[in-house]
């Protein structure tokens, strides 16, 4: 199967209640498969450690379980010819990924894939 040239593309997006405009943004876009994660990054933890309400010895956890210290990873395996277009849709949900708190976009070339090969047909 010539599947072109692939890339992985995680993108951390800050902003919750964006995440099913994200989504739906880049299915209409061909992307078939994405992987939700939810996550935390290491500023958040240590943000939450020094906040007045926070006990004194936090588990980590404890600070987890915490809505305020989540965000989202979304990882999807895409043609290397959708990732410039798969940014622009996203920054026009998020805005500018250069503007603090919206989240950031990384891409990986594949190598190779065993199985849901279909996505790429």
């Amino acid at each position: 199967m010539n599947q072109g040239q692939l890339e992985t593309l995680i993108f951390i997006l800050n902003d919750v209640d964006l995440l099913n405009e994200v989504l739906r943004a880049w299915e209409e876009q061909g992307v078939r498969g994405v992987t939700v994660l939810r996550s935390t990054g290491l500023g958040r933890i240590g943000n939450a450690l020094y906040r007045d309400d926070a006990p004194l010895f936090p588990s980590l956890r404890e600070l987890l379980e915490d809505d305020e210290m989540h965000h989202f990873t979304l990882l999807s395996v895409v043609q290397s010819s959708q990732v410039e277009h798969l940014v622009a849709v996203t920054e026009q949900i998020t805005g500018s990924l250069n503007n603090p708190n919206t989240g950031f976009i990384v891409t990986m070339p594949v190598g190779r894939v065993f199985g849901g090969t279909r996505n790429f047909e």
